[in-house]
């Protein structure tokens, strides 16, 4: 496939390719559009920002189009993906009449179900809001002909697995599926098998290495540091910049306090309701604002062209989601650069961030982000594999948090010295570990004091014995 003029494509579909100057399909689209349009189940993996979403748009519509009867689902992580997925469909169907549903959280169900009611032949949406219209009845899939699963690789590290499982068994058996993804974690082969049949595997490029032309630049800085250092970029950058941090909590108090420095800055994260986030969005797409603080909500699928500096503030627990996040910069063969600030408590984030963008780094055993092992000061010793003996008492740990140790120095290894824990002390008086230092019942154990029989620790108050009420006089 050279071009656009393949056929089987209609030509309402050719003309609105030809509007959106689609002139030459990329490596996905090329390898992806023909088997596709063949009626073959695909798998496909591609770097973000390579035009996967023309590779199943452009087969779906040419489905919906050829053959009245059949309806497409497109499934998406989230809102931001499935709204912009929705808006590049419209622009591939033109002014051809085919409606569509778009079924995402946030929105009223009133709006989505004057959708519905229109008998929607492409419905576009996130797992979550598929599922509650289907519970309601709303929703029917019996004529889905084509099933696109889009970023699967997020839809399984968000849990929706159990979700699609669900949305399956409203789906008829014979149709076509196709899968697209960033990355391949092993948790998509298993869901490649219970959804694809003999299906086409089409892998271009490498799924674990970003564009080529996104330069990358590391930053050593301390966290009480990152914000000082995040002005100074800003300062010396032109054009507009995603700022990746942890927490939604984050997010918005680094908009504050960019805009008190100046800066037309805004926050997008998951708990704005949807028009919040459409709007924060729009803002940004038409360059209103300059400076994007996000969450990972963002990481996915956002495709604004003038993008040309994505900063990580914070690195992702998640190394594959740093792929996604440096890929919303240098789209469609531009160029861009990605800044990593990165701590010292931030290390073992990015060596597995290394380790994922060259596998040869992996003759190391792993550690997980988070991991207790390989943070500052545990299991150091000096082995050949640098994990020494774990010492028995923490250093500078207490001496009353340290254990209890005997240590004999006569010839019969009797313990003739001890190291006690300091005496604790109550009211004023030792209570000591040793029989001496204790009160004894006459059978030698320890007991207890007896405050009832007088015996109170000096410095303690009695405590006043309850008195009950006098008892009312029965009536006579």
């Amino acid at each position: 496939m050279q071009d656009f003029n393949f056929p089987g494509i209609p030509s309402e579909l050719k003309v609105s390719l030809t509007r959106l100057r689609f002139t030459e399909p990329t490596p996905v689209q090329r390898e992806t559009i023909p088997l596709a349009l063949a009626g073959r189940d695909v798998l496909a993996t591609a770097q973000t920002g390579t035009g996967k979403t023309a590779a199943f748009g452009i087969p779906l519509v040419t489905k919906v189009l050829s053959d009245t009867q059949s309806h497409g689902l497109v499934l998406l992580p989230t809102r931001e993906l499935a709204l912009q997925v929705y808006q590049a469909f419209q622009s591939f169907i033109g002014k051809a009449k085919v409606p569509m549903a778009l079924l995402v959280g946030g929105e009223c169900y009133t709006r989505q179900g004057n959708q519905l009611r229109a008998n929607p032949r492409i419905v576009i949406g996130t797992p979550g809001r598929i599922n509650d219209h289907l519970n309601r009845k709303t929703l029917s899939l019996a004529n889905t002909r084509i099933l696109v699963l889009d970023e699967v690789d997020r839809m399984l590290d968000m849990g929706f697995s159990i979700q699609l499982d669900a949305i399956a068994k409203f789906l008829p058996e014979v149709r076509q599926t196709l899968m697209f993804s960033a990355t391949l974690p092993s948790g998509i082969q298993k869901l490649s098998a219970k959804y694809l049949t003999d299906p086409a595997r089409i892998t271009v490029g490498s799924v674990h290495t970003p564009a080529a032309n996104i330069k990358q630049t590391r930053l050593k800085v301390e966290d009480p540091d990152k914000y000082n250092l995040l002005l100074e970029e800003l300062e010396v950058r032109q054009g507009s910049v995603i700022v990746f941090v942890k927490t939604k909590r984050s997010a918005d108090a680094m908009m504050v306090k960019l805009k008190k420095n100046g800066h037309k800055a805004d926050a997008l994260h998951g708990d704005l309701r949807q028009n919040k986030r459409n709007r924060v969005i729009a803002d940004f797409r038409k360059q209103t604002s300059r400076v994007l603080v996000a969450t990972d909500v963002a990481a996915r699928g956002l495709d604004i062209p003038h993008i040309s500096h994505v900063i990580n503030y914070n690195l992702p627990q998640n190394p594959e989601d740093y792929i996604h996040r440096i890929g919303r910069t240098a789209r469609a063969g531009a160029s861009g650069e990605a800044v990593n600030f990165l701590s010292s408590a931030e290390t073992v984030q990015w060596r597995a961030i290394e380790r994922l963008l060259d596998p040869s780094l992996k003759d190391t055993k792993p550690v997980k982000p988070g991991s207790r092992k390989g943070r500052p000061g545990f299991l150091q010793g000096k082995g050949p594999d640098r994990r020494g003996e774990r010492s028995s008492a923490r250093p500078g740990a207490p001496k009353a948090l340290r254990p209890f140790r005997a240590k004999s120095s006569s010839a019969d290894g009797s313990a003739d010295s001890h190291e006690r824990r300091p005496a604790r002390t109550f009211g004023g008086q030792s209570r000591g570990r040793d029989a001496s230092e204790r009160r004894l019942s006459p059978n030698g154990s320890p007991k207890r004091p007896n405050f009832r029989s007088g015996s109170r620790p000096e410095g303690r108050p009695p405590r006043a014995k309850a008195r009950s009420a006098p008892r009312p006089a029965p009536a006579r």
